[in-house]
């Protein structure tokens, strides 16, 4: 991470505008390695219009993450030679109400560590000044708190906080990259939407039974349930191939 992180609180006054008025404008959409959650792809596929597959095939690529041994998911730039993001435009980002959850909380930096103490999971802050961006000379003044608020993060803040329950167990419980059928079940659940509900409705996924029917029930019927039942599938996964 290029620039200067420095250490905020909630309260913290903030000063920080991104419009097509500031002369740095779409300079932070090039130079990418735009990683995605999945929660990003969810949003993404439907402002898009797009079945999920299409969307991962059309505008992603995946590798095994170095440290998780997960599938990690990156978006393809749109210029191979800058790096510029696939929806950048000269007028600004055409999914912006849809826009992944590291775009919508920049410069702010969410942090997570785990307390040795008590084992609580403790949330901080920084703000990232780069030398590109000169949102910082805005006059818009607002607290961290406002500007989380503002952005609509805290639902995927909420979202995404499932995915890293999913990668502390898995790394609880196994260092080890995962088996090719076991990479693929989790790739479908957590990015492949769509496939992961015709599996359910085929019902030939393993031990699928085991979890809530009425679970089951509301995830045909809503893609945010949907997820949720993914990831809970995914751990039951893990706990089963691992804690052997």
């Amino acid at each position: 991470m290029d620039g200067r992180l420095t250490p905020v609180d909630l309260g913290t006054p903030l000063s920080f505008c991104c419009s097509p008025q500031v002369v740095c404008f779409n300079e932070c959409c090039r130079d990418l390695n735009q990683f995605l959650t999945p929660y990003d792809v969810l949003r993404l596929k439907n402002s898009l219009g797009l079945p999920s597959h299409q969307f991962l095939a059309g505008y992603t690529r995946s590798h095994t993450g170095p440290g998780s041994g997960l599938p990690v998911v990156t978006l393809i730039p749109g210029d191979p030679d800058r790096l510029t993001c696939p929806f950048v435009t000269p007028a600004g980002c055409r999914v912006y109400p849809d826009r992944p959850s590291s775009c919508r909380a920049y410069p702010l930096v969410r942090l997570l560590r785990r307390s040795r103490e008590t084992g609580e999971v403790l949330e901080e802050y920084g703000l990232l000044q780069e030398a590109h961006c000169r949102g910082f000379a805005a006059a818009r003044l607002q607290t961290v708190r406002e500007w989380i608020s503002d952005q609509g993060l805290m639902e995927y803040t909420a979202e995404n906080d499932r995915l890293l329950e999913v990668i502390s167990l898995k790394a609880r419980l196994s260092s080890k990259s995962l088996p090719p059928s076991l990479a693929e079940h989790v790739y479908t659940a957590l990015y492949d939407l769509d496939r992961f509900r015709q599996r359910l409705c085929d019902e030939s996924l393993a031990h699928i039974s085991e979890l809530d029917p009425d679970g089951r029930e509301a995830a045909l019927k809503d893609e945010l349930a949907l997820l949720r039942l993914g990831l809970m599938w995914v751990k039951q996964l893990f706990t089963q191939t691992f804690a052997r």
